[in-house]
This record gives C-alpha cells, structure tokens and sequence, in this order.
C-alpha cells in the first residue's frame, strides 16, 4: 500500500498544485510532499476526508487504500459494542464480497437507512474490459512495452483512435505524475474527447523492474482511457489503487483465461 502514490495521481488529475492542495486542507507543502512521497505517517482518517472532499471523491475510497477505519465505523463501535461481535462473526465466516453483497440487499429491504443515503459507489472496473482486452502473463523489458500492447487492444475496439495519438497521451500523463500506485500495480491513464471509457489488462509473466512508489516490481496494468473529464474519472483512478491495495495483482496473477479475471473482478466489486 502507498497512499501517497494515490493522492498525487489524483491531485495531478484533479488540476490541483501541491501548494493548492495543502493550502486547501489547512498543511504545509512540505508535510503533504512528505506524504505523497511515504516520508510521513498516514494522515488520520479526519485528514484524510478532508483530501478526499477537496479531490471530488468518497472518503471511503482513500481510508479503504489506507487500510484506515471510517471514523463513523469507529464512532457506532463506540456507541454498540454488540456491533463489534457481528463484525468478528461476518469475519470468522470469511464471506466473500458476492456474499456480502446480498447481507448489504437483506439489510436495505429490512431496515432501510432513514436519513443518511449509502455513499456514491466509484465506477466498476469489470465493465470497461472485454476478454480480448485482457492480456495474461505477458513477457516484455519494460512497462511502455506492456502499455503499447494494452493501446493496440484498445485501439483494435476503437479504429477512429490512431495508436499514435494515444501512446503520445499516455507517455504525457505518465510523464506528470507516475503512474505507479504500489502493490504491483500501474493505472496509466489518457483523456482522449469522445472516447467512451475502457479499459485494458495486463498481467506480466515475470514481475518488472520499474520505479514504484513502495520497491515492489510491477505485476499488473490496467490502462484506461476515455474523454470523461469530471468526478467520476478520478473516482475510477482511486477505485484501481483501492483494488491494488487489496492485493489484486496477487489474485489475478495465476489466472489462466480472461474470463476468470472478469470473474474476479466482478466478485471484488459486488460490494463497492
């Protein structure tokens, strides 16, 4: 996990300055350097919605990279011990997302929320790829190699995109701010007007040499592209470094066939 990694791709994306950035959530710009960069403690869960409201984003996508607790978690913990037992149980089931998902529909038909709506869900990953979008264990010398192969399969879906257009788009958002958001795992990412959003996938045969943001080689690529320019383009960015921080390069990369990455996709989003 490295958030820091995160809340820059989002920031750079989002067209804000460090000093912006830091002026807005009440820090200097050396403490928020620190933290994009992993020289600082994680911000508490409060910092940490602060960053998120200001980058357009649920709070919940930054503390589920962090590992960290919502303090609202925490604040009904308080207030119903017995709340705490019904967690270790769903635990010491070890339900699935899928399966969870149907406790979370159980619980909106008995007891819906009064007051308070469930918070925005980012958009789902899974559905930008296609099987033949999807590339396994894939040997190459370095990350561009990987991502020229991604930009032919995107490319193969969409002939009125010339690969050279979107190569040179990818190369100068990398360029901005890296793409590298640990755990394995690279999210390079292109606006290009009109396009809807996809996505393309690679797993590498062997782990890559690259500067990342934790030390870890890459395992795995997922390219996006699209002309969406708003909030829910940055919440697709935080949603893939939430996955990546929830081992999806290590779950992905003994699969064999694109549809048993579609199938683990989509259990891990059943509950988002």
């Amino acid at each position: 996990m490295h958030l820091g990694a995160t809340i820059r791709l989002l920031r750079v994306d989002a067209g804000l300055s460090l000093r912006d950035l830091a002026r807005r959530i009440g820090v200097s710009s050396a403490y928020l350097s620190r933290v994009e960069h992993g020289l600082d403690a994680v911000p508490t869960p409060e910092r940490l919605a602060a960053i998120a409201r200001e980058l357009d984003v649920p709070p919940t996508l930054l503390m589920d990279v962090a590992h960290r607790v919502n303090p609202f978690v925490a604040s009904y913990l308080e207030q119903v011990p017995g709340a705490g037992t019904l967690f270790l149980d769903i635990a010491r089931r070890r339900l699935s997302s899928s399966q969870l998902a149907r406790v979370r529909d159980f619980l909106d038909e008995e007891f819906p929320a009064r007051g308070a709506s469930r918070e925005e869900s980012a958009p789902a990953l899974a559905p930008l790829l296609t099987p033949e979008r999807v590339i396994l264990k894939l040997s190459c010398a370095a990350m561009e190699d990987a991502r020229d192969m991604a930009i032919g399969r995107i490319c193969g879906a969409t002939p009125g995109v010339p690969a050279a257009r979107l190569a040179e788009e990818l190369a100068r958002r990398e360029a901005e701010a890296s793409s590298a958001v640990g755990n394995g795992v690279a999210v390079p990412h292109a606006i290009i007007e009109g396009l809807t959003p996809m996505a393309a996938l690679v797993t590498l045969g062997k782990p890559l040499r690259h500067d990342t943001p934790d030390g870890q080689p890459l395992r795995l690529l997922i390219v996006l592209v699209g002309g969406d320019r708003g909030r829910a383009r940055l919440m697709r960015l935080a949603h893939v470094a939430r996955l990546a921080s929830h081992g999806l390069a290590t779950r992905l990369q003994d699969a064999q066939h694109p549809r048993e990455v579609l199938t683990h996709l989509e259990e891990l989003e059943a509950l988002r």
